[in-house]
Formats: structure tokens, C-alpha cells, sequence
């Protein structure tokens, strides 16, 4: 596994104890909670980033978004720009928490689509899973970060 999807599971592991103290769980429940917290990493980074490339790009403000590590080995979106300087970076554990938290808190839509994905078989938190990476909230938030790349320039660690 490169370094890269090591760090990515590694936000998800970090989530997945979030979500354990957020969530109406049990001990039987920290398998199917470490799934949700890693999917939802590794999910909403991986789509995040082409969308950032091509909404910019439709925009007229094309920006090239990489995911990398930080000097702390920690998972960081980046942003360049065409010339190849370095726009924006934002670590992926502020990324998730701008995507899927409103005030320190889940937002009410994702922990509904959580909830029902702790409780429910292998393909009813499949779908769950699908429908909070769907959710308006975080393609919202997905939006806003996405402006604020955009008109803020650059936003650095």
C-alpha cells in the first residue's frame, strides 16, 4: 500500500473512533465503524480531488489537486496552480471535518445515513454509506471548500 492510502486509512481509523463516540454503537459495532470511517476517507478524498479539477477548470481557474503527506506523515489535499506553485493545502482530517461536521458536531443528515449504516446488514450500510457521500451537506461542503480555493488563493498548513 503506498504512503499515500496508508495515511488515508489512517484519518479513517481516526473518524471511526469519532464516530464510536458519536454514534449509537457498541463494542460489538468497532468492525463495522472502522469501515465507515476508512470508506468515508478514502471515498470523499478520492472523489475530492477530481471534482476540485474540474470545477476549477470549468470556472476558468483550472487548479491540479494531489493528495500528499505532510511532514508529520499525515494525509494533505494540495491544490497547484497551472504555473505549478502551490495554490492551497488543507490536511485531510480538516477536509473531513469541513465535509461531515457542522460546529464540533455530525452533521444531522450524515449521522442519520451513518446510524442506519452501523445497524443494518452488509448491504444496507453499502447504501447508506453511498447516500451520505451523495448527501446535499457534503456536496455542499464540498462546493464551499472548493470556493474558497478559489477566491482565497492560498490557504497553507
Amino acid at each position: 500500500m503506498d504512503p499515500e492510502t496508508w495515511a488515508l486509512m489512517e484519518e479513517g481509523d481516526r473518524l471511526a473512533r469519532h464516530l464510536a463516540q458519536t454514534l449509537d454503537a457498541t463494542l460489538h459495532d468497532q468492525p463495522r465503524l472502522i469501515f465507515l470511517g476508512r470508506s468515508l476517507a478514502l471515498n470523499l478524498v478520492r472523489a475530492f480531488l477530481p471534482t476540485v479539477e474540474h470545477v476549477t477548470g470549468r470556472a476558468g481557474a483550472p487548479l491540479h489537486a494531489v493528495l500528499g503527506l505532510d511532514e508529520r506523515g499525515r494525509a494533505v489535499v494540495q491544490t497547484v496552480t497551472a504555473d505549478g506553485e502551490l495554490n492551497a493545502a488543507l490536511t485531510v482530517d480538516d477536509l473531513l471535518r469541513d465535509l461531515l461536521f457542522v460546529r464540533g458536531m455530525l452533521n444531522p443528515v450524515v449521522k442519520t445515513h451513518l446510524q442506519g449504516a452501523v445497524h443494518g446488514d452488509e448491504h444496507h450500510a453499502t447504501r447508506a454509506l453511498v447516500a451520505c457521500l451523495k448527501s446535499r451537506p457534503v456536496l455542499d461542503a464540498m462546493g464551499r471548500q472548493i470556493q474558497v480555493w478559489m477566491g482565497k488563493g492560498s490557504r497553507r498548513l
